[in-house]
């Protein structure tokens, strides 16, 4: 089983105080992989990841504009024989699934951010799933991460996570 722990704009910076919660670092360090969808905006979070020795895949988002030379804008990738797909914006929210239906058409799994709400939707066999954001909320009631379990093939879990 492979435990997946997924993030998105979480805009943090080495030069500012703010930090991922504890209570995130908590679960990524019982996990195999951390997805992060783009808005990491500096190195320092990847640089983290690399000093804790945790396994992670990012996606360039519209505001790490020093990451441009390191972070691919799409990815697509198996875990443990499901498809996973990630993509920092996936448009406006009317028509989004048949618009990442059209740009993975073969991904089990769509990840993806930038509007910092949550989504955790099957359609037609594909998860949309949008961890919201663990530092910034914005217009959500709090500070969310995702939990996503792959088993045999198959996602086991799929859930939106407060920090608090």
């Amino acid at each position: 089983m492979q435990r997946v722990v997924v993030l998105s704009d979480t805009h943090l910076r080495a030069n500012r105080p703010r930090r991922l919660p504890d209570a995130v670092w908590a679960i990524i360090a019982d996990c195999q992989l951390v997805l992060h969808a783009g808005d990491v905006v500096d190195a320092s979070l990847l640089d983290e990841f690399d000093a804790r020795q945790v396994p992670y895949r990012a996606v360039l988002g519209n505001n790490d504009h020093t990451l441009r030379d390191v972070l691919p804008e799409r990815v697509q990738f198996d875990i443990e024989h499901v498809r996973v797909a990630m993509v920092h914006d996936s448009g406006a929210t009317k028509g989004r699934a048949p618009r990442l239906r059209r740009w993975f058409p073969d991904a089990q799994i769509v990840v993806f951010g930038h509007s910092h709400t949550p989504c955790n939707d099957w359609h037609d066999g594909q998860l949309l799933f949008n961890p919201g954001s663990p530092t910034e909320r914005r217009r959500e009631p709090t500070h969310t991460f995702g939990v996503i379990e792959i088993d045999g093939g198959r996602v086991v879990k799929n859930e939106i996570r407060p920090t608090e």
